[in-house]
């Protein structure tokens, strides 16, 4: 079989494609023919060594796959072979088999192509879990994302206006946010050109908001935890601006608010029962249509690099997907 390879860690141009023996799956787990696998920020870090996950050297990157049961391993009974699935590994997913944990291994949903399906995992699984487990969001308060057009902002802006939040979202040009309008952002901030403290107090009357959503990190995390609400929660996601941000704590003392991590992969492995809960529950909002997945770009394996390197200079809107048909 065909996969994209990490044998030495660097940028995305180190990737070669190979052809490499077929896996065989262990006790619990399933052999998917992998029909198409999204690229995620972590795919960026993790064939550079910066992500807190390392993987032996060769590995192929890709997490949050769709696809069709091949091979069941050793005590698998909710899946059979032939079954149109979503999952989701700690890598992998380049190639055109790969290995699932039957455990974090779903039904696809009926009606999506598999380049969707495989963009619905890790946006939405991470946004709901921040959303709903860590910040225990509450309708009627106001969130504010920051990265807001890409592929786990765009989720969180969707499922927090399903949540019955005012979203405020937050990006670097205007044609980012109008994706973000487009999937019901109530109030838009650039803050390449906005003063982002001032315009999230302006949009909440003086009150501040009372989520942030981050997956940005660097210079913005301070700036939006100043216009943070009384009793407010700052959702550190992950820090796709290259810095990981120093808070001054006096900030959590003065305004009373948690400043809490999220780390969906970890929180998937060690409380499968709960994912499988949120998992289904977003599951049902997609079906009744209150959110969707937006795929900019769809990439051959072959250009599985490209499609790293695009989510590395932050041109993506939305998800991208790399398809092996």
């Amino acid at each position: 079989m065909k996969a994209v390879l990490c044998k030495e860690l660097g940028p995305p141009s180190k990737l070669v494609l190979e052809e490499i023996e077929t896996p065989k799956p262990k006790a619990n787990e399933v052999l998917i023919q992998v029909k198409a696998c999204s690229v995620n920020f972590p795919d960026s870090l993790i064939i550079q060594g910066l992500y807190q996950f390392k993987p032996d050297l060769p590995f192929s990157p890709g997490s949050d796959m769709a696809g069709i049961v091949l091979e069941l391993g050793e005590g698998v009974s909710n899946l059979k072979v032939g079954d149109e699935v979503i999952g989701f590994a700690l890598c992998g997913g380049f190639a055109e088999k790969a290995i699932i944990n039957a455990n974090a291994c779903y039904p696809k949903l009926p009606g999506l192509s598999f380049p969707e399906a495989a963009s619905f995992m890790y946006a939405n699984g991470t946004s709901y879990h921040a959303l709903k487990d860590r910040a225990r969001l509450k309708a009627g308060e106001t969130l504010l994302v920051l990265g807001a057009s890409g592929g786990v902002g765009l989720a969180a802006v969707q499922l927090g206006k399903a949540m019955g939040a005012k979203v405020i979202a937050c990006a670097s040009t205007d044609e980012k946010l109008a994706l973000c309008k487009e999937k019901g952002a109530d109030e838009l901030i650039n803050y390449t050109t906005e003063d982002l403290k001032k315009r999230a107090k302006e949009l909440t009357d003086g009150k501040g908001v009372d989520v942030i959503y981050d997956p940005v990190g660097g210079d913005y995390a301070e700036q939006a935890i100043r216009a943070m609400a009384w009793k407010g929660r700052y959702l550190v996601i992950g820090f796709a601006a290259g810095t990981i941000p120093k808070i001054p704590l006096n900030l959590a003392l003065l305004k009373g608010c948690s400043i809490v991590g999220v780390f969906w992969g970890s929180f998937a492995t060690r409380e499968p029962g709960k994912n499988f809960q949120n998992v289904m529950e977003i599951a049902q909002m997609m079906r009744e249509g209150k959110i969707s997945t937006y795929i900019d770009k769809i990439y051959s394996l072959e250009n599985a690099a490209d499609a790293i390197a695009a989510i590395i200079q932050r041109k993506v809107k939305g998800k991208v997907v790399v398809s092996m048909e």
